[in-house]
């Protein structure tokens, strides 16, 4: 079932037609992710990476300054900004085309990557962990994304007995963007929020169930990429489960996913091309 309903997104002035699943290639400036802590964390290496994710297929490169992982360190909005330096503004200036989303739950780091040139906002709190979120992503004009996540860092992780997962994620996600809206944010982008919070049990019902989310009137961005869902059960390593997880990108594209957020690009663009035959 491929799914034709149509969104557009307002990127600094520059439309982007999601009538085609786009990548998200993950970029991690930070010592200590889960997966690639430290690889990319110097100018040099993500630069490269960005390049390599950018050929590869991804349209959309997704910045990340802070671990969110359990028992990551946690980081200031100043020590986040510190980290990024003029990472944005050099993959900008490297490969004019790109799309950057900053991963930030912080109003400040927000203001600061938009005056560095960023193109969307990817809070996985749900402008709980500050509550001058929503009314900067309103001033900036950017796409944000809505995560749905237990309402404090310090729980972020915890797991919650959902009676309905789907349905809790739903009355979350209509709570929260009559409340953008309101403060005047013109485009979101829903992210159900794949490992964080959530038990294995509930997570593959989530993917079942990817169709529900949001009712169709947002576009849905779905990151499963290397998450312990998958590979804890199987016995294996983060980077061990790609056959597993372009099985379950497929389906979820097949149920209207519209946005990828990867860290292995290549394999996820043969998962699209895929889909759309």
């Amino acid at each position: 079932m491929q799914d034709h309903q149509s969104y557009t997104l307002n990127c600094n002035g520059k439309l982007v037609d999601l009538s085609a699943p786009k990548i998200m290639g993950i970029l991690n400036l930070t010592p200590d992710s889960f997966s690639d802590g430290g690889k990319f964390n110097n100018e040099k290496a993500a630069l490269a990476q960005a390049g390599k994710m950018l050929k590869e297929g991804a349209e959309i490169i997704d910045i990340g300054p802070q671990s969110t992982r359990p028992h990551a360190q946690f980081l200031t909005s100043g020590e986040e900004i510190s980290r990024i330096g003029d990472m944005i503004s050099l993959i900008k200036k490297e490969f004019p085309e790109v799309l950057i989303s900053l991963d930030t739950f912080y109003s400040e780091t927000v203001k600061f990557g938009f005056n560095e040139g960023i193109d969307l906002i990817n809070d996985i709190s749900g402008g709980q962990y500050d509550d001058r979120m929503f009314e900067t992503a309103a001033e900036t004009k950017l796409p944000y994304i809505l995560m749905h996540v237990n309402p404090y860092y310090e729980t972020m992780h915890d797991k919650i007995k959902f009676e309905d997962i789907t349905v809790s994620i739903n009355r979350y996600f209509s709570g929260k963007t009559a409340e953008l809206l309101a403060k005047g944010v013109q485009d979101i982008i829903l992210d159900p929020g794949f490992g964080f919070g959530k038990t294995v049990e509930d997570q593959m019902k989530m993917i079942d169930e990817v169709q529900y989310f949001g009712f169709r009137k947002f576009p849905l961005l779905i990151g499963i990429s290397r998450k312990s869902f998958i590979y804890k059960p199987l016995g294996k390593s983060p980077s061990e489960i790609n056959e597993e997880t372009q099985k379950l990108h497929l389906k979820v594209l097949q149920q209207g996913a519209k946005i990828l957020r990867v860290h292995d690009v290549a394999e996820a663009k043969k998962t699209v091309e895929e889909f759309l035959k």
